[in-house]
């Protein structure tokens, strides 16, 4: 591909070709992991937007991020998919581009130095996935150098595309996907960075709970629990029928 400017493509445009490649990789058998945005926000949890306010904090992004904005927005990101240290993209522009951004793991460190702030902190996983957390915490994970967000030096980009710059308009909107994504599974961010979630969770609330589920009380807790949930009832296990005793007759 020469290497230049390319002729500016219109959104509906370039909507239109996003909705082509997506039918052509399925029709190859790929699994499609498109982002698609609802209305300006790019996300609207608390995982998903403390990855884009992250982005958004570091200077050396700022003039960049403005495109990738748009192009999340308008549907360009046909394909994103997350691993550990690693998020693959395919971005729709002039053509499709093919995006590849490396993020270190977590330092072992810091990981350490996180699980040690948020001991007895957070009381469950729904509330840790679901941003359920009280400031304090929040402050821990969201920490620009200490928390679980990658630093500029983390992070390694690159894209097909002819841009010269580290940071080209299809990785800003990769970047972003993923704040999209994170609404929806917010679990990747801790893959991402090679990390357990569930490490998080407070050891001693769990034993807690492990111990009432074994006692009485903690049975009727649970079955009442249950009904609730399901809307059903529970079963009741009915006593041993006690035997009546005949008298032999003489």
């Amino acid at each position: 591909m020469a290497y230049g400017f390319q002729r500016y493509v219109p959104v509906r445009e370039r909507r239109s070709r996003a909705e082509r490649e997506i039918a052509k990789m399925h029709d190859t058998g790929v699994a499609v992991q498109p982002v698609h945005i609802d209305g300006k926000l790019i996300a609207r949890t608390f995982w998903g937007k403390a990855w884009c306010d992250h982005l958004e904090s570091f200077s050396d992004f700022e003039n960049r991020l403005p495109r990738g904005r748009t192009y999340v927005r308008n549907g360009s990101v046909c394909h994103l998919e997350i691993k550990r240290g690693l998020i693959r993209a395919n971005v729709q522009g002039s053509f499709l581009y093919t995006v590849t951004i490396e993020i270190e793991p977590l330092a072992k460190s810091a990981w350490k130095g996180i699980k040690k702030l948020c001991t007895g902190r957070i009381s469950s996983l729904l509330d840790l996935l679901q941003g359920r957390l009280s400031g304090g915490v929040m402050e821990v994970v969201t920490d620009r150098q200490k928390g679980l967000f990658p630093a500029p030096r983390e992070i390694r980009m690159a894209c097909t595309c002819p841009d010269w710059a580290v940071m080209c308009k299809h990785v800003a909107a990769a970047l972003y996907g993923v704040g999209a994504r994170l609404d929806e599974r917010p679990e990747l961010l801790f893959l991402l960075r090679g990390v357990d979630h569930e490490e998080l969770v407070d050891a001693h609330a769990e034993t807690a709970v492990q111990a009432a589920v074994g006692s009485g009380t903690g049975r009727r807790i649970a079955e009442k629990d249950i009904a609730a949930i399901f809307g059903i009832e529970v079963e009741k296990a009915l006593p041993p029928r006690r035997r009546e005793k005949t008298r032999r007759k003489t």
